[in-house]
């Protein structure tokens, strides 16, 4: 076990590099499993997810060679058996990918339940729905999905709610299903986008992605290709909010603006200078912070995985702001750790009411999951004294070298380890 011991009040100055998109790339080492030669990756960020993930793909037969820190070569054509461990599976909600590339590819598929982030009830009935259009039965035993087709049909799949994941999964199925394949009422994030480019660069036949209908032609072959993974919108989010809630000024490089637009759009609505360049945004303190509402939806609209780190800093605002959860039911477990810190907030179900406080002061709290985390990590940076920060395996899985990187902005940060015997007394 390890945590993080900030020491806040620093202000946050300089250049920080955003790493590739977690959630681009999440998908995309699934779907090398399509392709028929060898695939290069850049820019891969270095999270547990990806370990996790590369763990699973060598356990099922992949080869993977290390280029470089960012760039992995990876070569599926030794997977055999379509079938992902149960142990590492159950660690991160991603595994379930592997559902729709492994169909794609084998016709058949078994993928243990998924794990990760504990905030509300996230079904795959939409996935399953999908699969079933295209041509699959499936069947749920001791935990473990079992999906299997004679073979795959293009279709046209309507999502009941907008779900990236299922878009996703079904995008993975259907890009060798035989005919035409529409998914209506699509999710349109960045990293759908990426994963439809990456597809396209293999030969897929991929239309309308980043809109809400999807158009796949099915293809018989997919070759191997060298792709670059896009940058991380939450990452770069994640550090245009501490600049902000440290009084900073920060320049956050390799991003894409407009990939960032609804968090830029809000920070300037508090009072917050934001600057963007071609490939980079300078965020700067300027005064005051103003109260402002958010409300979290679907790509366009502002991200589901900035709302804890948004939260917190309107915690920091003046006067009353009105939080809403949009996407999912139980988002808000982490109010408990700020109000640890002196936050004022109210919870009703989706709702959450923010008073502004001068300052957060520095208490012992926890990560209850990743984005909660990275909320934990930019209130004790702008806290008065030492915090002490819990179970941040969570922020390791979405954020590269966080320590390194707020450390050379100027934060007052380390990670230690708790000894064993520390945590057999706790217990």
């Amino acid at each position: 076990m390890e945590k993080y011991i900030i020491n806040g009040g620093k202000k946050l100055y300089g250049e920080v590099p955003i790493s590739g998109a977690k959630n681009a790339v999440v998908a995309i080492l699934a779907a090398t499993i399509l392709a028929d030669t060898p695939c290069v990756i850049e820019n891969i960020p270095n999270i547990s997810d990806v370990s996790i993930l590369t763990s699973i793909l060598h356990e099922m037969g992949a080869s993977i060679k290390v280029i470089n820190k960012t760039t992995l070569e990876i070569d599926t054509r030794r997977i055999r058996n379509p079938e992902v461990p149960y142990e590492q599976a159950k660690r991160m909600r991603a595994s379930y990918y592997f559902l729709g590339s492994l169909l794609g590819q084998f016709k058949h598929a078994k993928v243990p339940l998924p794990g990760g982030c504990n905030f509300g009830v996230r079904p795959i009935d939409q996935h399953l729905k999908g699969f079933k259009t295209l041509g699959a039965d499936w069947n749920l035993e001791y935990g473990v999905i079992n999906v299997k087709a004679q073979k795959l049909t293009g279709s046209t799949i309507y999502l009941d709610v907008v779900s990236v994941g299922a878009t996703i999964n079904i995008m993975l199925a259907a890009v060798k299903a035989e005919g035409v394949s529409i998914i209506e009422n699509a999710a349109r994030e960045p990293h759908i986008v990426d994963l439809a480019n990456f597809l396209n660069s293999m030969g897929a036949d991929i239309m309308g992605a980043g809109t809400d209908t999807i158009k796949i032609r099915g293809v018989n072959h997919l070759h191997g290709v060298e792709y670059s993974i896009i940058p991380d919108q939450i990452e770069a989010g994640t550090y245009m909010v501490a600049a902000a809630a440290t009084k900073g000024d920060l320049l956050i490089q390799n991003v894409i603006p407009k990939h960032l637009e609804p968090i830029t759009v809000k920070l300037r609505k508090m009072g917050v200078e934001v600057t963007e360049y071609d490939d980079a945004v300078r965020v700067r303190y300027v005064g005051s912070l103003k109260q402002c509402d958010v409300k979290t939806l679907p790509h366009p609209g502002f991200p589901t995985d900035m709302q804890p780190q948004i939260t917190t800093l309107l915690c920091l605002a003046e006067g009353t702001s009105i939080v809403k959860e949009g996407v999912w039911d139980n988002r808000f477990r982490y109010i408990d750790e700020l109000r640890r810190m002196g936050a004022v907030v109210s919870v009703d179900g989706r709702v959450a009411v923010v008073e502004g406080i001068p300052h957060f002061t520095a208490a012992p709290v926890k990560a209850v999951d990743l984005r909660a985390g990275a909320a934990m990590v930019i209130a004790a940076l702008s806290a008065e004294g030492t915090t002490e920060i819990e179970d941040i395996f969570h922020v390791e899985r979405g954020y590269e070298d966080i320590e390194k990187k707020l450390l050379a902005i100027g934060a007052d940060v380390k990670k230690i380890s708790i000894p064993d015997r520390v945590l057999e007394q706790a217990l």
